[in-house]
């Protein structure tokens, strides 16, 4: 793990800083990339895609509040490192999906069309984000004992973050970022096939949703909440409504097309 890629004592830059912006930039320039293909105004996409990564970074650390709410609510002051915490993914979705939605019929696109152009991207996003989760010491498993666990060291990560130290754990960012980068190659596919526009949005609700419920058992970090009195992470809930969106989008879509 490597928490400060710079650092000049008076000036650090912090590596998940640095490669979620990278994301953001690959991320832009492979939608704008596939919204031309297919005849959408690649300038508009990117502007559309740049105000529905804001949402999502607010989105997300919305629902990190609201998941730690008790511990926000007993230490007021740990509010200021939500400018560090890069919160719950699953929030900035939610938010990213609404504003995305509201964005393009102010920009008269094509809303299914838009949405499979970008979707890519998200999994693209998230690949190189997780890079940065290990460099950071976020997003850690719970105990491992299989030969590929890992083990942070960093004292800055226990510090700021809570990171466990010593132990071996899950590489959870690392099974993600796999999983992630999977899921691009997959979509990229689907999209290349010129299917009825939102096929690429419900597949990657259903394929996201399944792979994210699946590895949250792997956690091992509690910035997560639960619900059902512990049985679920809030993210395995959301991932759940997600591939039953998915699910009855593809089946909708598929109903339009017969004649």
């Amino acid at each position: 793990m490597h928490p400060i890629l710079i650092d000049l004592g008076f000036w650090q830059i912090p590596s998940y800083g640095v490669l979620m912006a990278i994301a953001v930039v690959v991320g832009l320039w492979r939608g704008r990339v596939r919204a031309e293909s297919v005849g959408l105004d690649g300038d508009r996409i990117v502007d559309l895609g740049l105000w529905v990564v804001i949402w999502a970074l607010l989105g997300s650390k919305l629902l990190l509040v609201i998941v730690e709410l008790p511990r926000y609510l007993a230490h007021p002051g740990d509010l200021i490192m939500l400018f560090r915490a890069g919160g719950v993914f699953l929030g900035g979705f939610i938010a990213a999906v609404i504003a995305g939605a509201v964005l393009i019929r102010k920009y008269d696109l094509p809303a299914m069309r838009a949405f499979d152009a970008l979707t890519p991207s998200i999994p693209l996003g998230q690949a190189i984000g997780r890079v940065g989760c290990l460099a950071a010491g976020c997003c850690w498993g719970g105990h491992c004992d299989l030969p590929w666990a890992i083990t942070y060291t960093d004292p800055r990560a226990a510090q700021t973050l809570g990171t466990p130290l010593g132990i071996p754990l899950h590489p959870f960012p690392i099974y993600a970022m796999i999983s992630n980068l999977a899921l691009y190659g997959i979509l990229a596919w689907i999209f290349r096939q010129n299917l009825k526009p939102g096929r690429v949005f419900a597949a990657y609700l259903i394929l996201y949703g399944a792979a994210r419920f699946l590895l949250e058992e792997t956690r091992g970090d509690e910035i997560r909440g639960s619900v059902f009195g512990g049985a679920l992470s809030t993210s395995q809930l959301i991932t759940a409504i997600m591939i039953v969106i998915g699910i009855g989008l593809q089946i909708w879509l598929t109903r339009r097309s017969r004649p």
